[in-house]
């Protein structure tokens, strides 16, 4: 049950991939997703230089004899950054599938193509994703309004976005955004994804190492309780409605410039946070998911209750006439 092209073409149980939270997207969350059944990805970015981003992939190939991924997002970043030396670092290190993000993968299509790497193109807009298709990526994932991080300039949700993208596209497509249990996992699939990708609910697990602050501010929140910053920029992102949020926001409804915001969204700033546990001191990107969150389980049963969940679910609809 619940096999699709995704789940044949990564050698996975389970069609449920892990966001590549930066920052916390590290071996221990990875290793615990692919030993669940899903997918587990690697954020290349948190880590300085290529060469920590192998040690990574090491410490993750000794938690895990599963599959497991690597993500290299393409967007400009606050120091200067060789893509390629990242490409090539999990390469090196036997990393059959990458996840790319934000520009077009097209530069780096050869030489990961060349190494035989599975590519996923992760893009919130359909005409972005088709690129992703048109350069060659094997899976394309469409990342909606909902999303905690970068969830584009258009405010499109899921219900929508999800469709679209699937009848729009050939090779997999990949759902993310407000998706943190099982009847989001069967939504999806019924909107024509073939597998879903989790950032907020693999957050709020007992293997991410997260403040235990952050965790309860998570347990706290309702859905209500994110807002979109950086709409100025040409760069929104989703995160906690908190005072030092509202602030950015207000700074930007009069006008603040790049220069006068930049000092308050840093990257580094943010993993502090994380490790601080001090939400009012930094942005941290959530989801609109957040909403459904009511435990810090364990990956495994995060993955398994999805599984289950989703079972009964797909029972409950025969029972009342609808057949697959």
């Amino acid at each position: 049950m619940f096999k699709t092209r995704v789940t044949e073409m990564f050698g996975i149980e389970y069609p449920i991939l892990q966001g590549p939270i930066q920052w916390k997207a590290r071996a221990e969350l990875a290793s615990a997703v692919s030993n669940a059944g899903g997918l587990g990805i690697l954020s290349a970015l948190t880590f300085p230089t290529p060469d920590e981003l192998q040690q990574e992939v090491r410490k993750t190939r000794a938690m895990t004899d599963k599959p497991f991924a690597v993500n290299v997002t393409l967007l400009p970043t606050a120091r200067p950054v060789r893509y390629e030396d990242y490409f090539s670092a999990a390469i090196e290190e036997g990393v059959g599938i990458i996840e790319t993000s934000g520009r077009s993968p097209e530069p780096y299509m050869k030489l990961l193509k060349d190494a035989g790497v599975k590519v996923i193109h992760r893009a919130t807009r359909i005409r972005d994703i088709s690129t992703g298709e048109r350069v060659g990526a094997d899976a394309v994932t469409i990342q909606s309004f909902e999303a905690g991080g970068h969830p584009g300039m258009e405010d499109v949700a899921s219900l929508v976005r999800i469709p679209l993208a699937a009848e729009t596209i050939k090779v997999p497509v990949i759902a993310a955004g407000g998706i943190a249990d099982a009847r989001g996992f069967i939504a999806a699939l019924a909107l024509g994804a073939e597998g879903v990708l989790m950032g907020t609910r693999f957050l709020a697990s007992q293997e991410c190492h997260l403040h235990p602050k952050i965790k309860e501010w998570i347990l706290s929140a309702v859905e209500t309780d994110t807002l979109i910053i950086e709409r100025s920029i040409k760069n929104a992102a989703r995160v906690m409605k908190t005072g030092f949020s509202l602030k950015i926001l207000e700074m930007e409804e009069k006008g603040a410039t790049l220069e006068e915001l930049l000092p308050l969204i840093s990257g580094q700033r943010s993993r502090q946070s994380y490790t601080s546990g001090d939400v009012n001191d930094a942005v941290i990107s959530i989801g609109q998911a957040v909403g459904l969150i009511h435990d810090i389980p364990s990956v495994k049963e995060i993955i398994d209750g999805i599984v289950s969940d989703a079972r009964l679910i797909a029972g409950r609809l025969r029972n009342m006439g609808i057949h697959p």
